[in-house]
């Protein structure tokens, strides 16, 4: 990733706070189990914010993408009031894995996925990414015959709320939603509370683990700390 301020080009104070602050919510779709931002919709906005904004598909010997012996890889920049911030993407297939060989679809898909991310490193819908970097409760090979990792142990617990109770493991099917993934992570930051003390307090290694039942404490015991603030 690479930043860096355009002379000429005075940056707001504020406009990574303007751009983050708008609720994306409405314009994310699901695919595979995965999210993603509308595309168009995210130059929308960025174009709204900044008319001046521009992006550009980086080119690797004159192609738009690299490939290397673990991957194929493309890398988008874009400029916001005149600070530029790149993304690098790989290209992956439907289920997230890479792609050895992929099509002119799958490297164009790539690019507009890797535009957004780019955009995000801005401010605009950057809390949808929240979590995607913690490890998942399996790790699926990329052979499909291949037995699955086994689970990360949970962190030690810490003190980050006061209402102490063990969490029980809820049955599959019944742990939290990808969006109170995200309330929680957003939350968590806005209180000024680490994610990973979040985890180890409630005992799992992932949001993802934090069962159904235990959400509206999980958020009543993070209110609690912007009450006390």
């Amino acid at each position: 990733m690479q930043a860096q301020a355009l002379a000429g080009h005075p940056v707001p104070e504020n406009y990574f706070a303007q751009l983050s602050a708008i609720n994306v919510n409405g314009h994310v779709e699901k695919k595979g189990g995965f999210s993603y931002l509308s595309w168009p919709y995210a130059v929308a906005q960025l174009r709204l914010a900044d008319p001046s904004a521009t992006w550009e598909v980086r080119r690797f010997g004159g192609l738009p993408y690299l490939a290397t012996d673990i991957g194929v890889f493309v890398e988008v920049a874009v400029t916001v009031h005149g600070v530029c911030l790149s993304q690098i993407h790989p290209v992956l297939d439907g289920r997230n894995r890479p792609l050895l060989a992929p099509s002119a679809f799958d490297i164009n898909t790539s690019i507009q996925r890797c535009l957004v991310k780019a955009i995000a490193l801005h401010g605009l819908g950057l809390y949808i990414y929240a979590g995607e970097d913690l490890p998942q409760q399996y790790t699926e090979a990329a052979n499909d015959g291949a037995p699955d990792a086994a689970p990360p142990a949970p962190a030690q617990r810490t003190d980050v709320v006061r209402d102490r109770k063990p969490v029980r493991r809820a049955h599959e099917g019944e742990f939290i939603t990808h969006a109170q993934q995200v309330q929680i992570h957003k939350l968590a930051m806005e209180v000024g509370v680490s994610l990973e003390r979040v985890l180890a307090y409630f005992g799992v290694a992932a949001l993802q683990d934090i069962p159904a039942s235990e959400f509206t404490r999980v958020v009543r015991s993070l209110e609690k700390r912007r009450t006390s603030l």
